[in-house]
């Protein structure tokens, strides 16, 4: 007899349920965090258990590979689409175990991707490089909004972010309630341009580059670090059938629901990887600066919506370049992508250069 469990799993604790091949419910038990409390408890019926469903909460890391290395059949269920009946009338931890179980012997489980264990750490210490480019960025934003309101000079990120300058005392040396201030963020913002250049230089040192590394390099807006956010994020690139799976998993497609012609309103824009969207947002950003044919399409789509779209439909564009150049293993090609800026032969058309200059976007650090 096949048994399917399901966990729902909480931060102290989680819910075990065991439904039969009939979804007879067969059993269901809370339990503390610890694997040996699951492995135990999970024992007796093992020779029995078809499959096991965990919830992707934050923390799903250490009880899904455990599970796998104890040899279950372990699926990652994708919370942001799993459906329910919304007409219930009461809903719990118990139900929600059940409903996981249940929805994986219908073989009807929304599944997310459980990345390679091995690749999981690398691919986590580049997303704590990007929060800490986004604490950065907070900072010099509060030192160029006091410098704003108190009526001071500008200055720029790139003035703010030079450690061995200190462009911020002669500004503020007439209000030390000010200065005090502006240079505890300007320690703060040298700190952490300190710690970013030190984690890209371990990251660059511990990854292993595959040949789609250099390949991803030649699309315009993209450097070495949206190179490698895109690589590690992506995972196998296999496991999207098409380009339009992967777009869609970049958060590069629009949502919307429709039935018989009209318009229902929106799903979950933010369905997909988050990471791989900030990516392709900035690479769109450097492509449109420094790219020509880039900044042809954009400046063509912006006349005809407005700066916003034609920003994401650039995206778009990097966003399926990237897929193919992973799959096939390919350099970018201009011709390719952007047949309305492309003339005949492949050749740019007249005043469009071929090869972008070197990108900010490729600078440590940015």
């Amino acid at each position: 007899m096949a048994l399917y469990v399901g966990i729902d799993l909480h931060a102290t604790n989680g819910l075990v349920a065991i439904v039969d091949h009939e979804g007879k419910r067969i059993a269901r038990r809370r339990l503390r965090n610890g694997l040996s409390c699951y492995l135990a408890y999970l024992e007796p019926y093992r020779s029995e258990i078809a499959g096991i469903a965990v919830e992707s909460t934050y923390n799903w890391y250490w009880i899904v590979d455990g599970l796998m290395d104890a040899r279950y059949s372990v699926h990652l269920a994708n919370p942001a689409a799993i459906q329910q009946y919304r007409g219930l009338k009461h809903s719990d931890d118990t139900h929600d175990a059940f409903w996981l179980a249940e929805m994986l012997r219908l073989k009807v489980l929304p599944e997310g991707y459980i990345y390679p264990k091995e690749q999981r750490a690398i691919r986590d210490l580049l997303r704590t490089r990007c929060r800490l480019v986004q604490n950065r960025t907070s900072l010099i934003l509060s030192l160029q909004n006091t410098l704003a309101r108190n009526g001071e000079a500008k200055l720029t990120a790139a003035q703010i972010k030079a450690v061995r300058t200190d462009p911020v005392t002669p500004l503020l040396e007439t209000n030390e309630d000010l200065l005090l201030s502006g240079m505890a963020i300007k320690k703060a913002v040298d700190f952490l341009t300190v710690e970013i250049r030190d984690l890209e230089k371990e990251i660059l040192n511990r990854v292993r580059l595959e040949s789609s590394y250099e390949g991803l390099l030649t699309l315009p807006g993209v450097g070495r670090i949206l190179a490698l956010t895109i690589l590690l994020e992506t995972g196998p690139v296999d496991r999207f059938l098409r380009v339009g799976n992967y777009v869609s998993y970049c958060r590069k497609v629009p949502t919307s629901w429709t039935t018989n012609g009209k318009y229902k309103g929106r799903g979950n824009k933010k369905n997909g990887n988050r990471y791989l969207a900030w990516a392709f947002s900035e690479a769109s950003e450097f492509a449109r600066r420094y790219d020509r044919v880039c900044r042809a399409f954009f400046d063509r789509k912006a006349s005809k919506t407005n700066r916003m779209v034609a920003h994401q439909a650039l995206a778009h564009k990097l966003a399926r370049a990237a897929y193919f150049i992973m799959r096939d293993g390919v350099s970018y090609q201009a011709s390719k992508l952007f047949t309305g800026s492309i003339g005949r032969g492949g050749e740019p058309q007249k005043g469009l250069d071929p090869q972008p200059p070197d990108l900010i976007g490729s600078r440590p650090g940015h």
